[in-house]
C-alpha cells in the first residue's frame, strides 16, 4: 500500500500572457490598466521575465515573449475583477483600448477587451456582500 504526501498550495502566483513586445506590453499594463510591476529580470541570457498585477491583488500576469508554439493574440481566459464594470469600461474606451461595445449584464456585468497584442481578457464586476 502506498501513502501519498500532502501537497499544500497557497495561491496562484502568475498566469502567462504571450506578448510580441514586452516593453510595449509593460507600458500598456502599467499606464493604461494601472497595474504595478512586481518582477522584472533576466532568467536566462536574453530571456526577460516580467510580472505585473493590480495593486493589492495576489496573482500576477507574466508578460512572456511570444513564441511560435505560444503566439500572442489569444483568448487568455483571464477574468479581472472590478467593483464597477461600467466605470472600467468607460475608462478603457476613453484610453483607446479595444473593448467590446457593450457590457453583458447577466449573470454579472462583464465585458472583454484586448491588449495591444490582441490578447483577450474579461472584466467582471464583483459585488461585495
Amino acid at each position: 500500500m502506498s501513502t501519498q504526501t500532502a501537497i499544500t498550495f497557497t495561491g496562484v502566483r502568475a498566469v502567462g500572457i504571450p506578448v510580441a513586445d514586452q516593453e510595449r506590453a509593460l507600458e500598456f499594463y502599467q499606464r493604461t490598466l494601472g497595474f504595478e510591476k512586481r518582477l522584472d529580470g533576466e532568467f536566462a541570457p536574453g530571456q526577460r521575465w516580467i510580472e505585473v498585477g493590480p495593486p493589492g491583488g495576489e496573482a500576477s500576469l507574466a508578460l512572456m515573449k511570444a513564441t511560435p508554439d505560444g503566439p500572442a493574440g489569444i483568448d487568455t481566459r483571464i477574468r479581472l475583477a472590478t467593483t464597477d464594470a461600467a466605470a472600467a469600461h468607460a475608462g478603457l474606451v476613453a484610453n483607446g483600448v479595444d473593448a467590446d461595445a457593450a457590457i453583458i449584464p447577466f449573470p454579472v456585468p462583464m465585458f472583454a477587451f484586448r491588449d495591444p497584442d490582441g490578447n483577450r481578457l474579461v472584466v467582471v464586476e464583483v459585488r461585495r456582500r
